[in-house]
């Protein structure tokens, strides 16, 4: 009885879950996700940002070469931003504010992005240091053996 009510709460979970997922996929895609915009230096414009701007489901991908359905919304946003006259400029920090610094290929010096480019600095610094007492202790040390 118990294995009975259990199976059905499962199959009618599954169900749930399937149809969901059925519905994100059957969705049409945003019309300017694959079409593009009929003025070719307002295309150029956007498909000059997009290649500048990661697909978050993909991450290895600009959202201009990425086929995810999340990196065509975002190209249906620049392009209708873009024709309806905004800037790339506006329409990158829009973006920014609202997935954050990663989105960006060109992620800019912040409060939150200055470790990114800080650490790599120091680390350098601390190697070249490392080595330079290293060297210059073999050096003392080959000159005190001729010496002898």
């Amino acid at each position: 009885m118990i294995r009975a009510v259990f199976a059905r709460a499962l199959a009618a979970l599954a169900l749930v879950f399937a149809t969901s997922l059925a519905a994100q996929d059957s969705m049409p895609p945003a019309p300017y996700a694959y079409n593009q915009l009929a003025d070719p230096r307002l295309e150029a414009e956007a498909s000059a940002l997009m290649h500048t701007l990661r697909c978050l489901k993909c991450q290895s991908q600009s959202i201009a070469d990425s086929d995810a359905p999340m990196a065509g919304d975002m190209r249906h946003q620049v392009r209708a931003r873009i024709a309806a006259g905004e800037s790339p400029e506006q329409i990158r920090r829009w973006l920014i504010a609202r997935y954050g610094d990663y989105v960006s290929y060109e992620p800019e010096v912040s409060a939150t992005t200055w470790p990114l480019f800080a650490v790599p600095v120091l680390v350098i610094l601390i190697v070249a240091v490392v080595l330079l007492r290293r060297l210059g202790k073999r050096r003392g040390d080959d000159d005190a053996e001729t010496a002898a």
